[in-house]
């Protein structure tokens, strides 16, 4: 059996990170969260952080009670009630979204009554996408019952996974008794599966737009201290201004690390001195993803920003050799350049709760696959 060893803010001087690249990006990017909190870095998320090491594998673990306004990275419930009644707009269809926010409401109100998000969460990076390290899946359950020895009255919950990218993870975990909860439409970009003519063509024509000399592409050891104010603005002009509060709220103090550790590749676009667009992407192993995206919202749409960002981030995971994780939403702008879509879901280990604990856990996988599935393949989100 694999070796789980627990550590806190307490004693995790105690941790000998492991000395390779993975190693390295887990102690810079967590020992100032377990030495400050995490909450100065993300403004909206409140959790106890803790690291579990699997065979020396160090791996981020988040620990909830309640915290029903937290961001969905730290909140199942804002995921599936708070930020889902917001999407519901995204149908267009008036009569339908009014009864499915109903529905959600009514759901919400009996979700919080059975104490909902009282969760642990493995492998959370409080991002939107956590990608993971190489796990066996005898290292992977031993980590799901250690999780349980030391929570037994919370559910146990894994993020991000799907049948391209975490195929062990994901299939150990199943046969290890877990829900798998549908949790959004993600789409990959993979340049070895070859795209059609069209295809090319449109990313031949948006790659014009970096070709025009409009906007000059900063790369990252040319971002500077002062750049950060407005890379935070960039991120919440178009993260959460526009689309929700409920994203990880990230603060200066996050770029400001971000940048300093390099646990970001952060690219930007400036025009006459002003930086005007930007993204910040990590990868792991055969795969990356880009927690950092925001553009100037202010400017008129033909300007291009968010077409010359994923541009220029097809091109980088191109010469990087990587597959290209990139999240949810604007499914049809994803697709017209090449990208596919794949069932995100995650792993929902609930068998020590209540029986309404497990009934809602129960209630909502069928209202997913049934309705919120379909829905959203249907629609192409």
């Amino acid at each position: 059996m694999a070796t789980v060893v627990w550590y806190s803010s307490e004693n995790i001087h105690q941790l000998v990170w492991p000395e390779d690249e993975y190693g390295s990006y887990a102690r810079r990017y967590l020992l100032p969260m377990l030495q400050e909190r995490v909450h100065p870095y993300v403004a909206n998320v409140q959790t106890e952080l803790l690291v579990l090491t699997v065979d020396g594998i160090p791996l981020p673990i988040t620990v909830n009670e309640a915290e029903y306004t937290n961001s969905y990275v730290c909140s199942p419930y804002t995921h599936y009630v708070s930020y889902a009644e917001e999407e519901l707009a995204m149908l267009q269809r008036p009569r339908l979204e009014k009864a499915l926010a109903l529905l959600l409401r009514g759901i919400g109100w009996c979700l919080r009554r059975i104490h909902f998000n009282r969760v642990v969460q493995i492998n959370n990076w409080l991002v939107s996408t956590n990608l993971y390290p190489q796990l066996t899946a005898e290292q992977v359950e031993a980590v799901q019952q250690a999780v349980q020895l030391r929570y037994p009255k919370h559910v146990v919950i894994w993020r991000s996974l799907n049948e391209v990218t975490t195929p062990i993870v994901q299939s150990t975990l199943k046969q290890l008794h877990c829900r798998l909860i549908p949790s959004r439409q993600i789409y990959l970009f993979d340049h070895e599966t070859g795209v059609s003519s069209r295809t090319r063509w449109v990313v031949k024509r948006d790659r014009r737009l970096i070709d025009s000399g409009q906007y000059e592409v900063v790369e990252p050891d040319a971002i500077k201290e002062q750049d950060i104010p407005r890379i935070a603005e960039l991120y919440r002009m178009l993260y959460i201004d526009k689309y929700s509060a409920y994203n990880p709220q990230f603060t200066e103090p996050f770029f400001r690390l971000a940048l300093r550790e390099r646990l970001l590749h952060i690219y930007g676009l400036r025009k006459d001195g002003r930086m005007d667009a930007v993204l910040g992407f990590f990868g792991r192993d055969a795969v990356m993803t880009t927690p950092l995206f925001g553009y100037d919202t202010t400017l008129p749409a033909e300007t291009g920003l968010y077409r010359m960002l994923s541009i220029l981030l097809i091109d980088l995971s191109e010469k990087r050799g990587q597959l290209l994780h990139e999240s949810s939403g604007v499914g049809q702008f994803k697709r017209n350049r090449g990208a596919y879509g794949v069932l995100e879901v995650s792993a929902v280990y609930d068998r020590s709760g209540s029986l309404a604990i497990r009934s809602g856990w129960w209630l909502l996988e069928q209202l997913l696959y049934r309705i919120g599935v379909p829905l959203i393949q249907k629609l192409k989100l």
